[in-house]
């Protein structure tokens, strides 16, 4: 396997996620592209980074991701988007595999967590970039190289009839026994920002995950597959992504949707420009509008939180608490914090 540089794709490789985890939420719930790089388009291939050509690596949703390309293409006549979409872990694979082989073939890369895409950043794959409307977009979300254009808010699904947890603690107490769900990190980029916010937040660290697993708490793979089971009864409370709560429960889900205390966990997906060779001269241009409100816009009319204020999408019900981990930090820390919880859940 590639030698990464980095300390946190050091340690996802270490977990497994360099391997065949996915991707999670909303905009990951795409299986990986057959065959490779396919067309956003029906048309025909050309070689990538020619001309109106560009190469984008994802872990999007297809959905939401030809929605912003559909809408590119539109604007940008004459130009062709192609995509390699995959969960987080195979899209990890496939950009150490390109490396390995010679050069990243990416122009754009989407990915659905700051960790994931940090790692690529310490690789060296991403050029300084920024959109010309970085000022509007939250700086949270913001860094030299890479520009979070989606989130994801991690929340509870709790099937109807339950009593409801009011916080995050309460899913450790005997009345939840046997019957909490949560997804993997090895497997979703929105259960592995979820990790390191509670690993980093006094009052919960590692051994909320060790409470929750001696309170007989099972790990599945993704946010939909704890959706799956709340709705199914097979589980009272799932820790799940909050748009696809919503889209179910309107479509008569038996289940309640819960902003917990201190809060929904924001993950941030972002967006980033290479630093591959013959860099498609359209690369720059897409980056840009898929954080601007055109490319926002799209993202939010497929039921998507966006970066950009004022773009519309799903809602969130007034007074509810968000909070988000502090990426920074975590980038320096996410080693020894992956290795405890797999000692915690297993493989």
């Amino acid at each position: 396997m590639l030698r990464l540089t980095s300390r946190i794709a050091s340690a996802l490789a270490g977990v497994g996620l360099l391997a065949g985890c996915a991707g999670a939420g909303a905009q990951t719930s795409g299986q990986p592209t057959a065959g490779g790089i396919s067309s956003g388009t029906s048309k025909s291939a050309n070689s990538p980074g020619q001309g109106g050509n560009l190469i984008l690596y994802t872990c999007a949703s297809e959905n939401v991701e030809q929605a912003v390309i559909a809408a590119f293409e539109k604007t940008h006549p004459g130009t062709t988007v192609k995509t390699f979409r995959a969960a987080t872990g195979p899209l990890n694979a496939k950009v150490a595999a390109d490396v390995r082989s010679g050069g990243l073939q990416a122009d754009v890369i989407w990915a659905c967590d700051p960790l994931t895409m940090h790692g690529y950043d310490q690789q060296k794959l991403l050029k300084t970039w920024a959109p010309p409307n970085a000022a509007d977009i939250p700086a949270t979300y913001r860094t030299p190289h890479f520009t979070g254009i989606a989130v994801l808010y991690m929340v509870m699904a709790v099937h109807r009839g339950v009593t409801p947890p009011t916080s995050w603690s309460d899913l450790t107490a005997p009345v939840y026994k046997n019957a909490v769900a949560l997804p993997s990190p090895r497997f979703a980029a929105s259960a592995l920002g979820m990790l390191g916010y509670f690993a980093s937040t006094p009052g919960y660290g590692l051994d909320f995950y060790r409470n929750l697993k001696k309170n007989g708490a099972v790990q599945v793979n993704s946010p939909a597959d704890t959706l799956t089971g709340v709705e199914q009864g097979r589980f009272k409370v799932g820790m799940t992504l909050a748009n696809a709560a919503y889209i179910d429960r309107k479509k008569g889900s038996p289940i309640e949707v819960v902003w917990p205390k201190p809060g929904a966990i924001a993950i941030y997906g972002p967006i980033g420009v290479t630093t591959k060779k013959n860099l498609s001269p359209i690369a720059e241009q897409f980056a840009d509008f898929a954080a601007g409100v055109q490319g926002q816009k799209a993202m939010a009319d497929k039921n998507t939180y966006v970066t950009l204020p004022g773009m519309g999408g799903p809602q969130i019900p007034a007074g509810s608490p968000v909070v988000s981990p502090d990426w920074p930090t975590l980038f320096d820390s996410s080693t020894k914090m992956l290795a405890e919880h797999s000692t915690i859940f297993g493989g």
